[in-house]
């Protein structure tokens, strides 16, 4: 496991980033949130208006879902770590564009790599798209475990696509939180060797058809 101080010069670094357009236009960098040491990482697509105002990834109603799934499963949110694709909130919230991920997302594969997470749980389309590289739909792949890395990956919805969908789409998260339990579980269980025998040897992180 890294030291704190690793993860805070990374900090620094992105705080200062002018490396693409989207610097011009925030208020802060949201680079993350929650405990270097976390073994479970959530990963979203990009701050949203309030996440730049106040420089801190998921706060408002999504951040509120975000945190209540999490002690619903006995984890608490400072015990995780929180992150998105991009570190600067896009102009009206639209879609990080390939030039923006690319220069942004070396920020999100140190984090990855400082944490070294058991656990990574996408939220939403756009970060599981991206970190699975694949073109499936997040209701067609949630809930289901693939070997990414040296983790486990969890797609679920992101919590405000949960929120606009009422009930069902509540329901659907909280079973996806149950699976991310089993799987903390399991991986603490059993030696790291052993730990994907529990994972279907069909998901794999490549593109699915």
């Amino acid at each position: 496991m890294s030291t704190i101080s690793e993860f805070e010069l990374l900090a620094q670094e992105a705080a200062g980033c002018v490396k693409c357009p989207l610097s011009e236009g925030r208020t802060n960098v949201v680079f993350g949130a929650g405990s270097p040491q976390a073994d479970v990482m959530f990963i979203g697509e990009a701050p949203g208006f309030h996440e730049d105002q106040q420089g801190l990834p998921f706060v408002g109603r999504s951040g509120n879902l975000l945190t209540k799934l999490c002690g619903e499963i006995g984890i608490e949110r400072e015990d995780v770590y929180i992150a998105n694709i991009l570190k600067c909130r896009p102009p009206e919230n639209r879609d990080p564009l390939p030039s923006e991920i690319e220069t942004c997302t070396p920020y999100l594969d140190r984090q990855i790599d400082l944490i070294q997470p058991i656990v990574v749980v996408t939220l939403g389309n756009f970060a599981t798209k991206y970190l699975l590289q694949t073109t499936a739909g997040i209701t067609t792949i949630r809930g289901r475990r693939f070997r990414w890395r040296d983790a486990t990956l969890i797609p679920t919805l992101h919590p405000a696509a949960a929120l606009r969908g009422g009930a069902t789409r509540l329901a659907e998260m909280r079973e996806d939180f149950q699976t991310i339990l089993r799987t903390i579980e399991h991986v603490r269980t059993a030696k790291h060797e052993a730990a994907f025998s529990d994972v279907s040897d069909d998901l794999t992180p490549q593109p699915i058809s």
